[in-house]
């Protein structure tokens, strides 16, 4: 009988990387010289962050600072969904960033898609918020994983669990 190989397409966001980002913004926006006096602050709740200051401007040069932090730490700003900027009490600005965790739905059939439509002889199936992808041979599900790292799906995705039956 052949053996079976498989991996998970999964989107994970290490939150102990997400803090020390959280920490070191916090740490720079109170040193700098622009953001002396102000109100401007970062903070996460439940596992969503939360980006407030006193004008856009300022909220937006805050929202760069937590942006090269997260890159520094190796987290993907494509786990990052924007929510819009909304007005805040003592007028003050407020953002909402939600952080992904899981494949949604919708884009977990958008990879089952683009794996059927490529031809591979795979299997490709969604488990919850992961999309396993199964087949006889490793070299194709190699290529799978290169073709699935060469196109954008707008999401923060790794690959992981590759296991040889």
């Amino acid at each position: 009988m052949a053996k079976e190989n498989s991996f998970d397409i999964v989107s994970k966001t290490d939150y102990a990387e997400v803090t020390n980002a959280l920490h070191q913004t916090t740490k720079e926006v109170s040193q700098r010289f622009d953001f002396k006096g102000s109100k401007a602050t970062v903070e996460l709740v439940d596992k969503d962050l939360v980006l407030s200051a006193e004008d856009e401007t300022k909220l937006r040069n805050m929202n760069d600072i937590l942006q090269g932090k997260l890159l520094k730490r190796g987290v993907s700003l494509k786990a990052l969904d924007y929510q819009k900027i909304e007005p805040a009490a003592g007028g003050t600005v407020r953002q909402a960033v939600k952080i992904q965790s899981g494949i949604p739905g919708d884009k977990a059939k958008e990879i089952v898609k683009f794996i059927k439509d490529a031809k591979f002889k795979v299997q490709a199936s969604i488990q919850g918020d992961t999309v396993r992808v199964s087949g006889k041979d490793r070299d194709t599900l190699q290529d799978v994983i290169a073709r699935l790292k060469a196109t954008d799906f707008g999401i923060d995705m790794q690959f992981d669990n590759y296991r040889s039956n």
